[in-house]
């Protein structure tokens, strides 16, 4: 009888029309309380995976013998540790931790981060931030070598590949293993005595480097996908890890400041950042890429203004701009401020939507088309800001589209004159095998329409501009040899992709 009514129901990701990030990463060095440490500085990657977590510390036994502790599990930081575990299991004075949502390897405990491993060299942990291009191909050759694989994460590759070099220094072994890995990583690496952390030579995703006092007075040292951590722990920002650069803080670095760099392949090449981490994934008080998210956010709305404008006559009104919280909040305010100034346009910033930030990872709704009940939970309108005005919408994307015209129902719900939509990112029309999870490109709702009138026409909104990629690459960091992944919006890929393995990650 349960089971029958069990079927009524589905259970539902929260941000079930949004592009996923895979991970966010941490790691520890020369800090007395480094899980303590760890555990804050995951906490404020929580925006980077929301699936499961894990830390991994280092610390010394009775006879100085290195060991090593970890606890993992699924959900939220703040359910899977508590200050038992943090204090009386995670001992040591280096740690690393990762933040998962799965997008190589399913959904289980076996593919919770750091991966940990015994081997001839004496013990190593990993975690990975990324998607690896030539998981089919290396797979292959290891099994065939008589490798015997625990899980399904192309992560795992890294602790096969390191611990069957005959390199003769650890540092040597990573640094190979890290040349025959292809695609997109951020690691950190922790070693008996040092912690490493590396990029790509592509860089596709962030890692950046901070540091602090311990108790001692010495320095500690952290690195993190993002800065916000680091605001977290009251530690300053460094500098980002470089792409094509493998970072190396043991104890000479604590006494004489110097971290060793090394590069991963002799040349380096041109960097293809993902271009996404700015417009959706990073949180706006980061920085990442050396520079930060908050100003990009704020020139992509306003580029989007001068781009795609929205003109009233002054016996329509002024124009009422909202954002889709929380990711397009900051570009909104440079989308109003530019409406305003550039087009001298009475514009007006308004929270539209309330957002409900209790929903979880996932939540159960009744029955397979109620979408709209699906958006009511996360979100709800404030219809005096609505009513009667017209009415801009700011959002960074629109992938499948279910999500946006159940927003655009809500929004006319509340009765305004017009309802104008503005993204801030071009058409995504492809997949990305960097490190990132979105729907297939048949599900795509940008490969379904010939035109934005007929994606207007499709969510029910009266005008939509897509910000276009020339107005996004403008409105970006371009640094001297800085340059971005745009795969998912023109299907050009800067790194080779494995045949098939999209198929292979799915077997």
């Amino acid at each position: 009888m349960m089971n029958k009514k069990l079927k009524k129901y589905q259970t539902v990701p929260a941000d079930f029309d949004k592009p996923h990030c895979n991970c966010g990463i941490v790691g520890v060095f020369n800090h007395e309380d480094a899980s303590v440490q760890a555990y804050y500085a995951l906490h404020a990657l929580q925006h980077r995976g929301q699936e499961a977590a894990g830390i991994t510390t280092f610390y010394d036994d009775d006879q100085d013998r290195k060991r090593f502790a970890y606890t993992r599990g699924m959900g939220l930081v703040l359910d899977v540790f508590t200050p038992e575990t943090l204090t009386e299991v995670l001992h040591g004075d280096m740690a690393i931790a990762h933040n998962r949502y799965s997008t190589t390897g399913s959904s289980n405990r076996a593919n919770i981060q750091p991966f940990q491993m015994r081997y001839n060299s004496g013990i190593l942990s990993v975690a990975h931030n990324g998607n690896l291009t030539n998981t089919k191909t290396l797979w292959k050759k290891l099994q065939d070598d008589g490798a015997i694989f625990q899980t399904t994460s192309d992560s795992e590759l890294f602790l096969h590949l390191i611990a069957r070099s005959k390199k003769t220094t650890v540092i040597d072994k990573v640094r190979e293993a890290l040349q025959i890995a292809r695609g997109a990583y951020s690691v950190v690496i922790l070693t008996e005595d040092s912690l490493i952390a590396a990029r790509d030579p592509r860089g596709f995703r962030p890692l950046n480097i901070g540091k602090k006092k311990n108790a001692k007075g010495e320095d500690a040292y952290f690195v993190a996908s993002e800065t916000c951590s680091f605001d977290m722990l009251d530690a300053e920002y460094v500098r980002s890890v470089n792409h094509n650069e493998i970072v190396v803080i043991n104890r000479d670095t604590v006494e004489t400041g110097e971290m060793q760099s090394l590069k991963i392949d002799e040349d380096t090449p041109e960097a293809r950042h993902c271009i996404f981490e700015y417009v959706y994934f990073s949180r706006p008080d980061s920085k990442i890429f050396g520079h930060n998210v908050d100003k990009v956010r704020r020139k992509l709305g306003k580029n989007l203004a001068v781009e795609s404008p929205v003109i009233t006559t002054e016996k329509e009104g002024k124009v009422t701009v909202v954002p889709v919280p929380d990711s397009g909040n900051t570009a909104t305010l440079g989308f109003s401020r530019m409406n305003q100034k550039h087009h001298d346009q009475d514009t007006v910033f308004e929270i539209g939507f309330i957002r409900s930030h209790y929903v979880g990872r996932t939540f159960i709704a009744p029955g397979q088309d109620n979408r709209e009940l699906k958006v009511k939970v996360k979100f709800n309108t404030v219809k005096g800001v609505l009513e009667n005005r017209n009415v801009v919408v700011i959002d960074d994307s629109i992938v499948r589209g279910t999500t946006s015209k159940s927003l655009i129902n809500l929004v006319k719900k509340a009765g305004p004159k017009v309802v104008h939509f503005r993204i801030t990112s071009p058409q995504i029309k492809f997949p990305c095998h960097y490190g990132m999870d979105f729907p297939s490109k048949e599900e795509l709702i940008a490969n379904h329409y010939n035109s934005e009138k007929e994606i207007a026409d499709a969510i029910g909104v009266d005008t939509l501009h897509y910000l276009s990629m020339e107005a996004l690459l403008e409105s970006v960091p371009n640094d001297v040899g800085l340059g971005y992944c745009t795969a998912c919006f023109d299907g050009i890929y800067p790194v080779p992709i494995d045949k098939d393995l999209d198929k292979f990650a799915q077997e």
